[in-house]
């Protein structure tokens, strides 16, 4: 009853950017923090960056500075702005918005199905 809808994956040269889009549709009665994570081959989902509903942001260390996360409520999506990417960047993304549906009162973690980026030259 809720689906997320990824966008803006692709390849990249080292030093290019790329903005991903993550957008919640379904019944949906308000939305809590929303992030992005990110996983490559081998290794554990990582937190990439994370915006709570008052705004508030959270990012890795290894993306200060150069990636920006933000939300649109009155569209359910969330952004991340990610600038001079790196080799090292490269992972598949997968958003996590944490929803209230219509009829129920706790927080449910809802995940995209992911988006590839490469940054390669």
């Amino acid at each position: 009853q809720v689906q997320l809808v990824e966008s803006g994956g692709g390849l990249v040269q080292p030093g290019g950017s790329l903005r991903l889009s993550c957008a919640a549709s379904g019944s949906i009665r308000s939305i809590n923090a929303m992030g992005w994570y990110r996983q490559t081959p081998g290794k554990q989902r990582e937190l990439v960056a994370v915006i709570t509903s008052g705004g508030r942001t959270n990012y890795a260390d290894s993306v200060k500075g150069r990636f920006t996360i933000s939300r649109d409520n009155a569209k359910n999506t969330v952004y991340l702005q990610m600038n001079s990417l790196k080799p090292e960047d490269t992972a598949v993304y997968y958003c996590n918005i944490a929803i209230i549906r219509f009829g129920e009162y706790h927080v449910r973690d809802y995940w995209g199905k992911g988006t590839l980026v490469t940054v390669s030259s």
